[in-house]
């Protein structure tokens, strides 16, 4: 029987969180689950709707779009699984540059965030997710957030201001501040 005293004590969130990710990874019980799953701190798995077209398709634009306005030398993603405080959360659109992804590739989800993470909205997401999640990738290490609202509009946060939008992006100036549809 266990006891309180005999429970494993999480005393490394990302070590955790690395480990438990790899485990989801390899167990054959997710492949076939519709939508994008999370965890929370404690490992415990958050399935979330799957996503509509539009979504992928914003998703791909802003692909696109990186390419074309990021630092030479980096390399963006899709739903990039991110170590947090929080447990691993899955950034929609992500680009860190080749230093930066040395430090925190190398397992099935990674370490610490990007210099950017994209969130598109979509219609279950709400407020306070959003908020939650930009707040932890910056804690992550993430230079900037951006948020794709749902009509294609890009709200630039950047680490030196965290709760404000920017007028644009520093790490990619030249970044519309709409996806054209």
């Amino acid at each position: 029987m266990n006891a309180l005293r005999d429970l494993p004590l999480i005393t490394d969130q990302t070590a955790f969180n690395l480990d438990r990710w790899d485990e989801l990874c390899a167990d054959p019980l997710w492949l076939g689950v519709e939508g994008k799953i999370e965890t929370d701190r404690y490992g415990q798995v958050i399935v979330h709707p799957p996503a509509e077209y539009s979504h992928g398709s914003i998703q791909a634009d802003l692909g696109i779009l990186l390419a074309q306005h990021a630092p030479p030398g980096g390399k963006g993603a899709f739903e990039s699984p991110i170590s947090t405080s929080a447990g691993v959360k899955v950034a929609d659109v992500t680009w860190a540059s080749a230093k930066r992804l040395a430090k925190i590739a190398g397992r099935t989800a990674l370490s610490a965030a990007p210099e950017i993470c994209v969130e598109v909205l979509s219609p279950g997401n709400t407020r306070n997710e959003i908020e939650d999640k930009r707040r932890l990738y910056f804690e992550a290490g993430a230079q900037e957030v951006w948020i794709c609202e749902r009509d294609g509009v890009l709200r630039f946060f950047l680490k030196t201001a965290p709760a404000k939008p920017a007028a644009a992006s520093k790490v990619c100036p030249g970044m519309p501040g709409r996806i054209e549809e």
